[in-house]
């Protein structure tokens, strides 16, 4: 994966760090995909967000029992299904942008 991306088979393929980073225009600290494991253009992704106990978030989210936001885990999957839909169409370097728009109701009953 020197190159930022190797395929793993003919339909799957892995991207590290640089592969996503040419692939999402975000950046630290708000670059939530590590690397992404298995992609599979137009079907599904496995992508990696490397969390520890160094997180910001964690500090005031929750005292002592440190819990991720919905909200950035939502970001998250976003960032993922962008690298998907980037991969997919071949964007991946291109400077041209996907945007997840909206999501509504989404609720996490317990936590995550």
């Amino acid at each position: 994966m020197a190159n930022g991306g190797s395929a793993a088979s003919a339909d799957t393929s892995a991207l590290d760090i640089r592969g996503v980073m040419a692939a999402l225009p975000h950046r630290y600290p708000m670059l939530l995909v590590d690397r992404v494991e298995r992609l599979e253009p137009d079907v599904s992704i496995t992508a990696i967000k490397a969390v520890t106990i160094n997180e910001n978030f964690f500090q005031g989210h929750f005292p002592g029992r440190p819990i991720m936001p919905g909200v950035l885990i939502v970001e998250a999957l976003a960032q993922a299904a962008g690298v998907l839909a980037v991969e997919s169409l071949g964007l991946a370097g291109s400077g041209k942008l996907v945007y997840f728009m909206a999501i509504d109701g989404a609720k996490f009953r317990t936590p995550v």
